[in-house]
């Protein structure tokens, strides 16, 4: 047998899921034990094992990318793109998709119980990184026995795990799907997942993270979801969507409720966001979102990153992406040119600014498409 099936908290759904001994060694320099990985399937693994394809998922995503979401009923958030006959083709490739390390989704975090203590881990979690994610999943790999990938795609924070992949593991990905991504986060984007934070540990219920056995500090939380949802939308969007419209009355109340639409938006989203997700896990996540720095991580020189690599890349950014605009996407062209590194870049025009690549978007499924087709 390949997987377990166990019940996680219901809170967050049910997922597939093993438990691998470990340890994990840690950036931090920490060790995890035991490793559980929650994960789904797609398609059938060939005899040779060589046709796995490893999708990476954003922040706030899961393991669901195609199949329905037990908790929610709802289909997977890339159903467009991954399924039989689409541009990732479940009759062609094995498809994994893994939950991130720190999430809550059944993949150890800080709402996992420490088996030191019996208890959430909460705060005491290690703090992780990408690469992190990146070996937990390489364990998952191992276990299902599939030594090298066809290829890893990922956009957003999925990018960034793909990039690591081919870094720190670049005999095992030929090829690498990079969209609305980057190398490292700005210092405006460390500034934006700050104030989520800090809105978080602001909130009485947060209790140092200690709030497992109470109340979760579910109004931090959803301010930080605001915040930060801001940041995916693009402003020609946010216009055409909601403009200065107000919210199912005539005129402006004069008060500090919801006047407009996109208030009334922004409060929705905040309040749906903490019935699925872990407060303790978006700090962690969002801490190893800010510590990614690819260059960093190899001499200070992005190329060095990619120096030799077998691995063919195809990056795409949006036109109205703020969060990760195309000049990031370039800077990690130019140094996989620099490193000579096979690479295609396109940028596609968009309304819907950095959750373009989760909307519908036919130019970007031509591109995937286009790209995995040349994948053998």
């Amino acid at each position: 047998m390949l997987t377990t099936t166990d019940p996680i908290d219901q809170r967050f759904g049910l997922a597939r899921r093993v438990t691998l001994p470990g340890p994990l060694k840690l950036d931090s320099g920490a060790l995890l034990a035991p490793v559980e990985i929650a994960y789904e399937t797609y398609g059938t693994l060939a005899a040779d094992r060589g046709n796995a394809l490893l999708v990476c998922h954003a922040l706030t995503m899961d393991q669901h990318v195609a199949g329905p979401n037990p908790r929610t009923g709802k289909p997977g958030w890339w159903t467009r793109v991954v399924g039989p006959g689409r541009p990732i083709d479940t009759d062609r490739f094995f498809v994994v998709c893994a939950n991130v390390l720190g999430s809550c989704m059944g993949t150890s975090g800080p709402a996992s119980t420490d088996p030191a203590t019996g208890r959430p881990y909460a705060m005491d979690f290690p703090v992780i990184t990408i690469r992190d994610m990146v070996r937990a999943q390489a364990l998952l790999l191992d276990h299902l026995g599939v030594a090298r990938l066809a290829a890893v795609v990922g956009g957003s924070m999925g990018g960034m795990q793909a990039l690591s992949w081919a870094a720190t593991y670049p005999d095992r990905v030929p090829a690498a799907v990079v969209i609305a991504s980057t190398a490292r986060h700005t210092a405006q984007n460390i500034a934006f997942h700050e104030v989520g934070r800090q809105a978080v540990m602001a909130d009485p219920n947060w209790r140092g993270g200690d709030y497992y056995d109470g109340d979760p500090p579910a109004a931090g939380l959803a301010v930080a979801r605001m915040a930060a949802h801001i940041t995916y939308l693009s402003e020609a969007g946010l216009t055409e969507k909601f403009g200065r419209r107000l919210q199912a009355r005539e005129r402006k109340s004069f008060g500090f409720d919801a006047d407009f639409q996109v208030e009334s938006y922004l409060r929705h989203q905040g309040l749906a966001f903490t019935d699925r997700f872990d407060a303790n896990s978006y700090l962690y996540i969002t801490r190893a979102m800010d510590y990614f720095d690819l260059a960093e991580e190899h001499g200070g020189l992005l190329a060095q990153a990619f120096r030799g690599t077998g691995t063919r890349f195809c990056l795409v950014s949006f036109d109205t992406d703020w969060l990760y605009p195309t000049a990031e996407s370039r800077s990690i062209v130019q140094a996989l040119n620099a490193a000579g590194a096979p690479a295609s870049f396109v940028e596609l025009s968009s309304p819907y600014g950095h959750d373009a690549f989760l909307l519908d978007s036919p130019d970007l499924e031509r591109v995937i498409a286009g790209f995995l087709g040349a994948v053998r």
